[in-house]
């Protein structure tokens, strides 16, 4: 998987809201509170949403998830920064209207303690979300728990902007475990400056295969050969570094936390989104329905390079699996 993602084609409002997890509705009251810009029009005066209006709509809804004001979002984003926007998590407590003359008292006083705990639990949650913000720095703060701990401890600007969106990316749609997994890479990336040098060089090769570049061209290949070597290399400064094991340990501490079969925390995400937030375990989802929820589609020259790699990727293991299969009955 490339570290970052591709300039996107344009969406529609009612494709945005639904990758984002939202709807039109709210998307246009974004706009009339200026959080997020109006985006351009096609010939038929309908809104086009590109990759930096999705980044910008799922940051909105992290951030108005940990119980942060619209307001205080716009001026965040008015000041070119998420940082420091006041969290707003408390919430009126009053008791339902229609609750009184319904019912014996004890059972209105009962379900009223049982909507004030609920309301405390949300409110503890926020207030954590809060504190890793404040801890970890904006919008590092603002991804899962399960994905910003692997971040700790990285150089201060190591990590850049595009592979903070990437990794929002990734836990939308393969959830916190898949975005703490793929954390690794920047982990990596961020350690060795000729790394990061090598994957910026692959993935403007690859940014260069576009709608003018026929899916035969002999330079799809030459890229898909280098994208496969930068996999390679990469691979085995994540194994010589013992980030394999810790992928493990996330695996076995995810299961642990969310068991098979285990009801869902109270808030937590179902459908299409589901796994993106603090609660319950994420329905398993393959491949082609992941990128199929991708905000944009790759040129035909861009498709054919990310198969031939693959091709070299399953070779390269069948090799390999080959190689100690042999070495096995040799002895």
């Amino acid at each position: 998987m490339s570290t970052s993602f591709i300039p996107p084609r344009q969406v529609a409002i009612g494709d945005a809201a639904s990758f984002v997890g939202t709807t039109p509705r709210a998307i246009r009251h974004y706009h009339s509170l200026g959080l997020l810009p109006e985006p351009e029009r096609d010939g038929g005066g309908r809104r086009r949403y590109d990759y930096d209006d999705m980044i910008r709509l799922l940051w909105i809804r992290k951030m108005t998830d940990a119980g942060i004001a619209l307001g205080d979002i716009r001026d965040a984003f008015a000041g070119s920064s998420v940082d420091g926007p006041a969290a707003h998590g408390a919430a009126g407590a009053g008791a339902s209207d229609r609750a009184a003359g319904q019912g014996d008292v004890a059972d209105v006083l009962e379900q009223l303690e049982a909507t004030l705990e609920a309301k405390e639990a949300e409110l503890q949650r926020q207030r954590a979300a809060v504190r890793r913000m404040r801890a970890l720095g904006s919008r590092t703060g603002l991804l899962d728990e399960f994905v910003s701990q692997r971040l700790t401890g990285l150089p201060e600007g190591s990590l850049r902007q595009d592979d903070l969106d990437a990794l929002l990316v990734t836990e939308r749609i393969f959830g916190p475990l898949g975005a703490a997994v793929q954390a690794g890479r920047f982990v990596a990336l961020a350690t060795r400056p000729e790394l990061r040098a090598e994957s910026d060089r692959v993935e403007a090769a690859e940014a260069a295969l576009d709608d003018t570049v026929a899916a035969d061209d002999p330079r799809v290949a030459e890229v898909a050969a280098e994208r496969h070597a930068f996999e390679e290399a990469l691979l085995a400064v994540i194994e010589e570094s013992g980030q394999d094991s810790e992928d493990d340990a996330l695996v076995a501490a995810w299961d642990e936390l969310h068991p098979e079969g285990a009801d869902p925390e109270p808030g937590a995400e179902t459908g299409a989104g589901a796994g993106s937030g603090s609660g319950g375990r994420r329905r398993s989802r393959s491949l082609a329905d992941a990128v199929g929820m991708m905000p944009y589609d790759f040129s035909p020259a861009r498709a054919r390079c990310l198969e031939l790699a693959l091709e070299l990727s399953l070779a390269g293991a069948v090799d390999e699996s080959s190689a100690t299969a042999g070495a096995h009955l040799a002895r």
